[in-house]
Order: structure tokens, then C-alpha cells, then sequence
């Protein structure tokens, strides 16, 4: 519309220009107010070019402050996402941190049962003893002698039983026996008591005598395979193999935690601890699976949190998209 109007009023203004010069003609009313449309024309395109040029000022004026104001989001948000991930490093820390305080609560409570369950049977032993020596003293007593008068206002002794002399060195049928303990022993009588075998591998394993830990929980595993304490042992060889680097190794046991003893309370570290062994050697599809068992069988585990933290560090989401 703008180039229309400037060529017509060029068109126009060369007209008016044109016509005066011709001497044939006399200057009449018509092309005096023709001139004067020319004039306004020209009046009403310098006012519109004026207009347009403002516009744009402010359209330019509008389009650098839009861009001032994403450059600013754009810093903003850089500055969030750093922050961001500053918390979630810091949160990761902690919460291994704290997983490891866990775990090595997890331990001293290990080594608080087994010598809970040592001092219960050394009582036991004790109780049983005490039990034998008041069965066995009235028979190791000495009788009354004949000639001692009974004290006054005593009641007669009852009548003593009837014995028969025994043969062949057998007690008589009236002597009472003592009752020995029962021997609850391990089912190897060359195997040493269960709690003792775990007492003395757990403190050799705090004591960082993985070696020596990893033969003695080896023999609890071997003795007693059905005890509950083989399932812990299983899970500490692993974690001894998993501080060694022998992930595949530290695999194997944590499954046999996983597979023999479902109802340990190791069970979920095992989880954790496999899963994050398969991410160190580079399978972290099964890992990822692993670490998502354990926060679906357990979702409010220690163990489950640290699951979480893993995988939201690893940009995995905790359940798998359909």
C-alpha cells in the first residue's frame, strides 16, 4: 500500500510539475487543487513513513527485551540445573553414607545375636548342671545314723521305697538317676558349635582378616547348610568378594543368599549389592532389573532407598515404561 502511494504521488507530482511548464495552458482552478491533493498526499506519506519507522522502533525495542528476558531464563535455569545437581550428588553421598552406617549396624547386630545365642546356651549348660547336681544329692547323701533321736513335735520320716540289689554293677531299682544335659551338639560331633564358628568369622571379617573370614564362614556353610546363620555367612563371602573386585565372584553367593535362604534378613542388601555388581561389570539391563526387584518386594528398605538414588543418579526411571 506504501509503494502504491508513493509512485501515484510521484505520478501526480510530475504532472503538476509538467503542466506549468507548458505555455499552451493557463493555471486554472483544477490544477490548483490538484497541487494541493498532491501536497496532502505527500503530507499523508511522510506522517505514514514516520509511523512506521516508530513502529518498528518499538517492535525492536519489544524483540530485545524478549531476548533479554530468555537469555535471562536461560542463565536461570543453567544455574538450576547446576544446583540441582549439586543436591543430587550431595544427596547420593549421603545416602551411601548412611547405607553404610546401616550395613555396618547390620554387622555389630550380627555379632550382638551370635553372642546372645552363645551366653543362651552357655546358661542352658549352666541350668543343666544345676538341675544334675540337685537330682544327684540326695542319693550321694549319708543315711541317718540308727541311735540319733528324732527332735520332738518332727513328723516320722516317710518309708523309704522298695529296693532290690542290683547286678552286674547296675543301680538298684529304687536308687533315682541323674539326669544328664541333652546334647544339642552340631549334627558333625568334629564341627565346633555353630555360634561359635560365626562369632569367630564375623569378628575376623570386622577385623578387615577377610582371608581367615572367608575360610571360617566357609566352614559354618559346610557344617550347618541348613542354619540360618549359613545364609549371612554366604552374603559376607560375597561382600568379601565384592571388595576384591570379583564381582562375578560376590554374584554367585548373593544368589545363593537370594535363592536358599529367602526369608534372611539379608536378603535385601543381597538385592542391592548384585544389582550394583552387574552395573560394574557392565550389565546394566540386569542390574537396572535387579535394583527395581529389590525396590518392588521391598519399597521401604534402606536398601530400597539407595536403589532409588541409583537409579535417578543413572537418569533410569525406578519402573520400567510400557
Amino acid at each position: 500500500m506504501t509503494v502504491r502511494k508513493r509512485n501515484l504521488a510521484a505520478a501526480v507530482l510530475a504532472v503538476a510539475l509538467i503542466l506549468p511548464a507548458s505555455p499552451a495552458f493557463a493555471v486554472s482552478k483544477e490544477m490548483v487543487q490538484l497541487q494541493t491533493q498532491v501536497q496532502q498526499l505527500q503530507d499523508a506519506v511522510a506522517r505514514l513513513q514516520q509511523s512506521n519507522d516508530e513502529r518498528m522502533g518499538v517492535m525492536k525495542d519489544l524483540i530485545q527485551q524478549s531476548a533479554d528476558s530468555v537469555n535471562r531464563m536461560s542463565s536461570n535455569i543453567d544455574a538450576l540445573q547446576k544446583q540441582l545437581s549439586t543436591r543430587q550428588d550431595a544427596q547420593n553421598a549421603k545416602t551411601d553414607q548412611v547405607s553404610g552406617q546401616i550395613q555396618s549396624l547390620n554387622d555389630s547386630l550380627d555379632e550382638m545375636k551370635a553372642r546372645m545365642a552363645r551366653l543362651e546356651k552357655l546358661m542352658q549348660d549352666i541350668q543343666n548342671q544345676q538341675q544334675s547336681m540337685s537330682m544327684s544329692m540326695p542319693a550321694a547323701g549319708t543315711a541317718p545314723a540308727d541311735n540319733a533321736a528324732p527332735p520332738a513335735n518332727t513328723p516320722p520320716p516317710p518309708p523309704a521305697p522298695a529296693t532290690t540289689p542290683g547286678r552286674k554293677g547296675k543301680p538298684a531299682a529304687g536308687t533315682p538317676l541323674s539326669s544328664a544335659p541333652v546334647d544339642s551338639g552340631p549334627p558333625t560331633p568334629a564341627a565346633p558349635p555353630v555360634d561359635d564358628l560365626y562369632k569367630t568369622a564375623l569378628g575376623d571379617y570386622m577385623g578387615a582378616k577377610y582371608q581367615l573370614a572367608s575360610s571360617e564362614f566357609s566352614d559354618v556353610v559346610k557344617f550347618y547348610p541348613d542354619h540360618p546363620l549359613a545364609g549371612n555367612s554366604y552374603y559376607y563371602q560375597a561382600e568379601i568378594s565384592y571388595r576384591a573386585g570379583k564381582y562375578q565372584d560376590a554374584i554367585q553367593d548373593y544368589d545363593r543368599v537370594l535363592e536358599q535362604y529367602p526369608d534372611n534378613n539379608k536378603v535385601p542388601v543381597s538385592h542391592l549389592r548384585k544389582g550394583q555388581a552387574l552395573i560394574a561389570l557392565k550389565q546394566t539391563d540386569a542390574g537396572v532389573r535387579e535394583l527395581r526387584a529389590l525396590i518392588q518386594r521391598f519399597p521401604n528398605s534402606p536398601e530400597a532407598m539407595q536403589a532409588r538414588s541409583k537409579l535417578s543418579g543413572m537418569g533410569v526411571p525406578v519402573t520400567p515404561r510400557h
